[in-house]
């Protein structure tokens, strides 16, 4: 089977059809996440929330194995969420207070895992994802949790536009800063969460971030800036499981799909930002 015919038949396999399940809506939020994330310069808070799962998902697998990887990561992203939202209220600043929840939380991780035996032959799982083996009960978690971030953006879409352009006036005008930085922070950690079954704890950024920057290279305007992150996204997730597949195949050798995809969203950017530079 040609690398063409195999591309037409992939769709027909359950385990693609679960990836894509999981993939797409993952990659329709992070889109919108990434263009709020880009224009606040709040990658190093989604650096540290991408961190401060890990824990949840050690613990989840110690409890309950593959399937407690999400309810896992979802506790440790909540607390998260609210033990940054303490320390910026303490006044220290974002870049303190995320690089403490940052160590903090990873510094938790790593004494779940070194105290249980049996789970130090899953860290690939913890880290790089299982997206070729997600179940339909994790895939429907996994859209659940986008959905919330999805219902999270749309309900604060205002005030979260109005803050990233000029958070001062949004001030003025009635929105309050706190509740909009915990409302983004929390669809963070929901895309965070959904993000580390699918391509893993470590390669999460990839997602949340590099579609946003691409498209800002580009667009000159908001909505089409977030267009383009989403369609990038999309785009980049489905060919990167797709390649994936084909590349396994090929060379008769599993290739990991979450990092296959991580390695398209840089690729995109590098090619984005080639042809810019040219014009």
């Amino acid at each position: 089977m040609g690398p063409i015919e195999l591309l037409g038949e992939s769709f027909r396999f359950p385990f693609i059809q679960h990836a894509l399940a999981v993939v797409v809506p993952l990659a329709l939020v992070s889109g919108l996440v990434g263009v709020f994330i880009n224009l606040r310069g709040l990658e190093f808070v989604s650096d540290g929330l991408t961190h401060a799962v890990f824990p949840g998902l050690a613990a989840g697998y110690v409890i309950a194995g593959n399937p407690g990887l999400l309810p896992g990561a979802l506790v440790a992203a909540l607390v998260a969420t609210v033990f940054l939202t303490y320390l910026a209220r303490a006044g220290l600043s974002s870049d303190t207070a995320t690089a403490i929840t940052l160590s903090g939380m990873f510094g938790l991780g790593v004494l779940i895992v070194s105290g249980t035996g049996g789970i130090t032959t899953s860290i690939e799982t913890l880290l790089f994802g299982h997206l070729f083996t997600v179940s339909i009960a994790e895939a429907g978690l996994a859209a659940l949790a986008c959905g919330l971030a999805a219902l999270l953006l749309v309900v604060s879409y205002r005030a979260q536009v109005f803050t990233a352009f000029d958070g001062e006036g949004a001030q003025g005008a009635g929105y309050r800063s706190m509740t909009t930085n915990i409302t983004l922070n929390l669809a963070i950690a929901l895309v965070v969460v959904s993000a580390s079954i699918a391509v893993g704890n470590l390669l999460v950024l990839a997602l949340l971030i590099v579609p946003g920057a691409a498209a800002r290279l580009i667009a000159r305007r908001f909505s089409t800036m977030v267009l383009l992150s989403v369609a990038i996204a999309v785009v980049a997730s489905v060919v990167g499981i797709l390649v994936a597949v084909v590349l396994s195949f090929s060379v008769d050798v599993p290739i990991p799909g979450g990092a296959t995809v991580a390695l398209m969203f840089v690729a995109v950017y590098l090619v984005t930002l080639t042809l810019r530079v040219r014009k």
